[in-house]
């Protein structure tokens, strides 16, 4: 099977490793939500070889995608991908899991999944310790950071009127209301930012 390649990906892959390393723990699990191409999932389980990933996606192409780059990888600590739509509650997930990571994916769906994203998290994690970790661009105080980002959201309200760059205070309200308390803020190449909840 031919693996799609994502650009962005491979250019965002090390500084974020750089704020995981930081955040998480040695071992653990990990679940990522809508990993796409499983790009990032790949790298991250062989830098951070302790903990055991679990890739998700709702969609059948990616899944397929992520489950050929995991045996090509022949990593053991990525677990096989599983079908996961945050809006269809509760997530048909058996086991607790110590961190939840989300990349770019609340720009590009409706604000309902923000939502959906952390009432998930609050299920399935542990309080004191759980973790969700977001990267994307963001609004601070309903203003765009770069012209680049407001170029960007233009053209996502195009595509459709739901999607959109999140106002970071917006998404500060729904994880509060969840029990999740922002602890980690890194501001990354291209105006994105790496943004860490964690449970109380």
């Amino acid at each position: 099977m031919e693996l799609n390649t994502s650009a962005a990906a491979e250019r965002n892959k090390q500084p974020i490793l750089a704020e995981l390393r930081q955040l998480l723990p040695a071992s653990g699990r990990v679940l990522e939500i809508a990993s796409g191409t499983g790009q990032h999932v790949e790298y991250f389980a062989r830098e951070m070889p302790g903990l055991a990933w679990q890739p998700t996606d709702r969609d059948d192409a990616d899944l397929a995608q992520i489950d050929a780059r995991r045996r090509q990888s022949g990593l053991a600590n990525i677990l096989p991908a599983l079908r996961l739509d945050v809006l269809e509650q509760p997530w048909r997930m058996a086991r607790q899991v110590d961190a939840v990571l989300c990349i770019n994916m609340i720009h590009i769906s409706p604000w309902e999944t923000t939502t959906a994203l952390f009432s998930g998290a609050e299920r399935l994690t542990a309080a004191g310790s759980g973790q969700v970790i977001l990267y994307g661009p963001f609004r601070e105080g309903g203003l765009h950071t770069a012209p680049s980002n407001e170029e960007f959201d233009g053209w996502l309200k195009e595509k459709d009127a739901r999607f959109g760059v999140r106002n970071l205070e917006d998404v500060e309200a729904v994880a509060d209301e969840h029990g999740f308390t922002r602890a980690h803020l890194a501001r990354l190449p291209a105006n994105n930012l790496l943004l860490g909840f964690r449970r109380r």
